[in-house]
């Protein structure tokens, strides 16, 4: 079935979130005595939920992060998005040209999306077609949130097509009956592609797949 409705991840798709905002938080848990490189933190959380990259640090201090943790990241994040958060390469460009419904599911709080696409001037194409793993209490490897978007937007699961960046997300999109495009670096095309996603590398090739899936 032909492409009807594009539904977008926000971190690592539309914003130039990901090594940023693991950035802060690699600086973060240091205060605690965990020392983490960003390419591993951005391999470990990509795509995750908060909880579980807490049980992971968690895990590898031996101890409980205090109960404000969370909370403060969540500053510590939204001050740096604020100074620095870029969006992705070329998605503007893509977006003028891509003439389909758009929305975005994200596993992140419905503020922080907003806050994302509001400081990188992205937030007036998406207002009011925004979707949090939040608002429905599932994330992603599950496809809820897909399917949840979809049902809102209008579109049954195989018109809709996915652009994710993390594995848990195409994981998403392949179980809730989407077609998944897998935005990555060559070096890692294939955690994406063994889990059913087809691959591009420039955000200005996007326009022309979505006509062609």
């Amino acid at each position: 079935m032909q492409t009807k409705l594009v539904i977008f991840d926000c971190d690592g798709v539309l914003v130039d979130s990901e090594g940023l905002g693991n950035r802060v938080l690699v600086e973060f848990v240091a205060e605690f005595g965990l020392a983490m490189k960003l390419e591993e933190a951005i391999l470990l959380f990509k795509g995750c939920k908060m909880a579980d990259c807490v049980a992971v640090i968690e895990q590898r201090l031996g101890k409980k992060m205090p109960p404000d943790f969370v909370t403060q990241l969540r500053t510590l994040t939204a001050e740096a998005f604020e100074r620095e958060l870029r969006p992705v390469e070329g998605i503007e460009a893509a977006l003028d040209k891509i003439n389909l419904p758009i929305c975005v599911a994200s596993s992140g709080p419905p503020e922080k999306i907003k806050l994302a696409l509001r400081v990188t001037n992205l937030l007036p194409r998406f207002e009011g077609r925004i979707f949090s793993s939040y608002q429905i209490g599932s994330w992603k490897p599950a496809p809820d949130l897909f399917l949840y978007a979809a049902k809102n937007m209008g579109f049954p699961p195989p018109s809709c097509t996915v652009v994710e960046d993390s594995v848990l997300g195409v994981r998403a999109g392949v179980a809730a009956g989407m077609g998944v495009l897998g935005y990555t670096e060559q070096s890692e095309a294939h955690l994406l592609e063994e889990f059913g996603a087809r691959v591009f590398y420039s955000m200005h090739q996007l326009p022309s797949l979505l006509s062609h899936y």
